[in-house]
C-alpha cells in the first residue's frame, strides 16, 4: 500500500524489549507514513513514553531530546550488576544495613542537584562509530568523559525490603542506571536498576499514550484519532498569533516587530497569505524566540507543510 504524508505526533507506551528504533519502525509501517522520527532513545529495558513524530513534526524532534524527563525507577537494593540494571551479571552482593525512611529520604535528596555522571560502558553512546555496549561485550573499557546533568528530584514511592520505588525528575542525557548505583552507594549497600518507566518528557506525561499491541488491533481510521497535533511536543510553550500577512513574512524567514516581552521560546500560529478564508484558517507555522521586541524564528515549517496541516484540519 502507498505511504501517506501524515504530520504529527504519537505518544507511543513503548514495550518492554523493544528498542526505540523498533518501536519506531514499526509504528511507521502501521501508519505507512512517509517520514518519521522519535525523540531520543528509550532503553530496551524501559517502558512508557516515546513520542514518536511524523511529517512536519520531526522538525521539533530536537525540542523533546532537550527536554527534562521523568521516570518511575525501581531498584533492587544489595546488588552491583555488570551493566547497572537487571540484564547483567551481579557482581556484588552486600547487606542491607537497617535502614529507616528518613535515611532513604535524606539518600535521595543528597543525589539531587547538578552532578557529573560517566556514562555506562553498557550504553548506546558511539565511539569511533561504535556503541560503547559492543565493545563492553568484547571485554573493552573506554575512558568516557564525565556529563553533567541536573536531578530535579527524587522522590520514594515504595519501599519493600530491597526494593525501592523512585520518582525521578531529570535533565536530558541523565543515566538513571547510574543515579541508582550512586544511591546504592550512598546508603551503603549498592543497587542496580531492576525497572524502568517514563512517565514525562517535558509538558507531555502518560495521559493520551497508547500500547503498540492496541494500534496493531486498530483499523487505520481508529489509528488517526490517536495522531497528536504537531504543536503537541510544545504545547506547553507560550503562544503567538500572526495575521495572515505577517504569517507569510514569518515563514519567509523574515525578523517580525512585536509588543511582546522576551521569551527564549514561543509557539507561532496563524493563516498562509494563499488560504481560502485567512481570516480563520489558522494553523501553526512554527517555533520562535523574542528578543528585543523582535520575533525571531528557531524552526519554521514549510509552506507545504502547512498546506498539509491546513488540509488535515479542514
Amino acid at each position: 500500500m502507498p505511504r501517506r504524508a501524515l504530520h504529527g505526533v504519537v505518544l507511543l507506551d513503548k514495550p518492554l524489549g523493544l528498542s526505540s528504533n523498533d518501536a519506531l519502525q514499526k509504528v511507521k509501517r502501521l501508519y505507512r507514513a512517509e517520514k518519521a522520527g522519535h525523540t531520543g532513545t528509550l532503553d530496551p529495558l524501559a517502558t512508557g513514553l516515546l513520542p514518536l513524530c511524523f511529517g512536519a513534526a520531526t522538525k521539533l524532534s530536537q525540542v523533546a531530546l532537550d527536554a527534562d524527563k521523568r521516570y518511575v525507577a525501581t531498584l533492587k537494593l544489595g546488588e552491583t550488576t555488570t551493566t547497572g540494571d537487571a540484564e547483567g551479571e551481579v557482581v556484588l552482593t552486600r547487606a542491607l544495613p537497617a535502614l529507616t525512611r528518613e535515611q532513604l529520604e535524606a539518600a535521595c535528596a543528597a543525589c539531587c542537584g547538578e552532578v557529573d555522571q560517566v556514562p555506562p560502558m553498557y550504553s548506546a553512546l558511539k565511539h569511533q562509530g561504535r556503541a560503547l555496549y559492543e565493545y563492553a561485550r568484547e571485554g573493552v573499557d573506554i575512558e568516557r568523559e564525565a556529563r553533567r546533568v541536573t536531578i530535579h528530584q527524587m522522590d520514594i514511592l515504595d519501599w519493600h525490603d530491597d526494593v525501592l520505588t523512585v520518582d525521578v525528575r531529570c535533565s536530558k542525557g541523565t543515566y538513571v542506571r547510574t543515579l541508582a548505583e550512586t544511591l546504592g552507594e550512598q546508603l551503603g549497600c549498592g543497587a542496580h536498576l531492576s525497572g524502568l518507566r517514563r512517565t514525562g518528557s517535558g509538558g507531555l506525561g502518560l495521559t493520551s499514550v497508547v500500547t503498540l499491541e492496541a494500534l496493531v488491533a486498530m483499523t487505520e481510521a481508529e489509528r488517526d484519532t490517536h495522531l497528536q497535533p504537531v504543536d503537541t511536543l510544545v504545547s506547553d510553550w507560550p503562544s503567538v498569533v500572526l495575521d495572515a500577512q505577517e504569517a507569510g513574512r514569518f515563514l519567509s524567514g523574515m525578523r517580525r516587530r512585536v509588543t511582546l516581552p522576551d521569551a527564549p521560546q514561543v509557539r507561532v500560529y496563524g493563516p498562509l497569505p494563499t488560504a481560502p478564508d485567512a481570516s480563520s484558517a489558522k494553523v501553526f507555522l512554527g517555533i520562535a524566540h523574542i528578543k528585543a521586541g523582535e520575533l525571531i524564528a528557531t524552526r519554521l515549517l514549510s509552506p507545504a507543510e502547512v498546506q498539509g496541516l491546513l488540509a488535515t484540519q479542514s
